[in-house]
């Protein structure tokens, strides 16, 4: 069983930037990979990124590629999600979710879910 826990969402104008942290209770399976979805008002829950925690290979969907950055601290079990130059469309409720076979492409590949916590960002 994995519990994962987000932080760091908040408010801020856009151009801005915040950091998310995902932190797993249970982290050193090497087989885990751990990822970030959104869901905006009236969308779609999507993949943002994903970093899987064996190789430290990562995947950054092409709506933020060149602004956000997948990390992890494995000493603190923690997966970070940097965002920068943040826009309006960026506003939505972040998750964490693990799994070996967790990406950014299904949600149903994901064994384990965070509660979220929100972003939004405003003009």
């Amino acid at each position: 069983q994995v519990q994962l826990e987000e932080s760091g969402g908040g408010s801020v104008q856009a151009g801005g930037s915040l950091r998310l942290s995902c932190a797993a209770s249970a982290y050193t399976s090497r087989r885990n990979c751990i990822s970030w979805f959104r869901q905006g008002p009236g969308k779609e829950r999507e993949g943002v990124a994903v970093i899987c925690i064996g190789d430290g290979s990562t995947a950054v969907a092409n709506s933020v590629k060149g602004r956000f950055t997948i990390s992890r601290d494995n000493a603190k079990n923690t997966v970070y999600l940097q965002m920068n130059s943040l826009k309006i469309e960026d506003t939505a409720m972040y998750y964490c979710a693990a799994g070996p076979l967790c990406g950014i492409w299904s949600t149903r590949n994901c064994d384990y879910w965070g509660q979220g916590t929100q972003v939004t960002v405003s003009s």
